[in-house]
């Protein structure tokens, strides 16, 4: 995954190794001409030779400076490129799916994935330009050098870094699943606070604070605890590395210390000596901070990866259908649809048409299917049988800008976006003009309201439509697929929060405005759809009726029981 996305920078991720490459050189020369300063200056006392050399060493340093100033800066820069790119890969790839694969993950798990997944592989990614490049040339670069200094010394390299190794590696093996633990964690406390603050109403009013409470405090407990585990296996990994890199450094002086008092090596060289095993061990050091930000971020780029590759149910038509002849007539073919794995499918052939000027109402009980059969028009899922066709043409052929202009759909929940008034109207048409807005809200009957908000038009919208009414979050929302004058019109149980005076009105207002379009409602409510030219009754998935009111009331015994289960024989008459 990150490897895809790193092939665009390669000019730069070349430029950051090769300017590691240049400073981890320097770095390394220098122990040697601290060494040669000793030995042939000091010991010999030649000035000359101490200056001479102390002007490369200075020089050295500069170079080595200049070039780890650069890596870092290409490298962060590089860094944050990749998790700019990562994070607009799976926005994208969220974009696409439909509602099956929205909710197979979970809106607050995709929201975690976006932000603290793709941060931790960022951080990863920023880490290896900036510290993990440089370890393996330091690592081998100061064993070359130190077998240069003392052949024989050298042998304690070949003990230290095996235990150094296996210590390392035990942890890091007992890290990961834990930090897969801690990422699922986060999802569930993401989870628990967004239905917290989404239903915060419904829980002041049943007075569930304490209920509520107490289930955040346990998601954030798993947390904790999960956290802790992982925190103190990597809090025992420095100490671990700090107690190898001492012993280590003792044992050379040790043994240095013979080796000078034989003959057999120079105190320069046994200060070289120490310098480079510093340089080889800090080199497995940063390994090992890089060992512990690896499981977390494989984990996290494990989690990234599902949602990339994750195709949609939905795909685009190889060869889209761009125009249409415009006339609405919408067609259910022997439609059936089924979640994955269900044993039984949701609507079991359903076959109906929906012509303009029309308005066909589909009713029934809850569960029936209704939502589900209006969201296969828009292909917020596809039919897994049969066909949904939009005059004439077959839906999953479309190309999705001319479906979209096709239809305009008032979901079930109506939901506004954060802005004003008038940018949630015209996010159904971003050229309509204020007139068109003010006419498509008298409409919607929400002029009245929208006039008495601070600013009208661009009066302020909160997340979610927060700040209105129930009621009127739906006259907004039918008045936003108004603004679009679509040929189909799609009312999702939109009438629900209206009272009857205004239902009633609104109803009469889009009779006239939506003439000639076909309009296809979903309602609970017998009165809103009573008055259809043809009304369709599901029951378990499956058309069980259709006809008019009165032929419905005279020979459907489902729709007589939904009917008077609202009305009375008289008022049902």
């Amino acid at each position: 995954m990150a490897r895809a996305h790193l092939r665009p920078h390669m000019r730069p991720i070349s430029l950051i190794v090769l300017l590691q490459l240049v400073q981890t050189l320097a770095t390394l020369y220098l122990p040697t001409l601290n060494a040669d300063i000793i030995d042939d200056g000091v010991v010999k006392g030649d000035m000359g030779r101490i200056l001479g050399l102390g002007g490369v060493m200075i020089a050295v340093t500069l170079l080595q400076i200049v070039c780890a100033v650069g890596a870092v800066y290409f490298g962060a820069r590089t860094a944050m490129a990749l998790g700019r790119d990562i994070r607009t890969a799976v926005f994208d790839r969220v974009q696409s799916f439909s509602s099956r694969e929205v909710g197979r993950f979970g809106a607050p798990s995709l929201i975690t994935r976006t932000t603290n997944d793709v941060q931790q592989v960022q951080m990863l990614v920023l880490m290896t330009f900036t510290m993990m490049v440089a370890a393996p040339i330091m690592c081998v670069g100061g064993v070359v050098m130190a077998l240069n200094q003392d052949v024989p010394l050298s042998g304690l390299i070949l003990v230290i870094v095996p235990v150094l190794a296996v210590f390392v590696s035990l942890i890091v093996r007992r890290m990961r699943p834990l930090f897969r633990g801690v990422q699922d964690r986060i999802d569930t406390v993401n989870r628990v606070l967004r239905e917290q603050i989404t239903g915060i109403r419904v829980i002041r009013a049943f007075v569930r604070d304490g209920y509520e409470r107490e289930r955040f405090t346990g998601a954030n407990h798993d947390l904790y605890d999960v956290s802790l585990r992982a925190g103190r296996l990597m809090s025992l990994m420095f100490p671990l590395v700090m107690l190898v890199v001492n012993v280590s450094s003792v044992a050379v002086v040790w043994f240095g210390g013979h080796r000078i008092d034989s003959g057999g090596m120079q105190i320069g060289a046994l200060t070289a000596f120490l310098s480079y095993l510093m340089y080889i061990l800090m080199s497995i050091m940063m390994a090992t901070f890089m060992v512990m930000m690896l499981p977390r971020a494989e984990v996290c780029a494990e989690r990234i990866q599902e949602v990339l590759a994750t195709d949609t149910s939905v795909t685009p038509p190889k060869a889209p259908v761009t125009e249409l002849r415009r006339h609405g007539e919408l067609e259910l073919r022997g439609v059936e649809f089924r979640f994955p794995g269900a044993e039984e499918p949701v609507l079991k052939d359903i076959s109906l048409t929906a012509r303009p000027g029309e308005t066909t109402a589909v009713i029934g009980s809850t569960g029936s299917g209704k939502s589900t059969l209006l969201g296969l028009v828009p292909r917020l899922f596809d039919a897994t049988g049969g066909a949904v066709l939009v005059d004439g043409v077959d839906v999953r052929t479309l190309a999705p800008e001319t479906l979209a202009t096709a239809i305009g759909l008032v979901p079930q929940k109506p939901y506004l976006f954060s802005g004003t008034v008038a940018t949630n109207l015209r996010y159904g048409n971003p050229d309509a003009t204020d007139e068109d807005l003010w006419h498509a809200l008298e409409t919607a009957q929400a002029r009245d309201f929208v006039e008495r908000m601070e600013g009208g038009l661009d009066a302020p919208v909160a997340q979610g439509g927060g700040n209105v009414s129930g009621g009127q979050r739906q006259r907004l929302a039918i008045a936003r697929a108004l603004v679009r004058r679509p040929e189909i019109y799609l009312f999702d149980d939109s009438f629900s929060a209206l009272d009857y005076a205004t239902d009633a009105a609104l109803r009469a207002a889009l009779a006239r405005e939506t003439g000639r379009a076909t309009v296809v409602i979903v309602a609970q409510r017998v009165s809103t759809i009573r008055g259809a030219d043809r009304i369709i009754v599901l029951d378990e998935g499956r058309v069980v009726g259709t006809g008019t009111h009165a032929e419905l009331m005279a020979d459907n015994e489902t729709y007589r029981e939904i009917v008077l289960s609202q009305l009375t024989e008289q008022e049902a008459a």
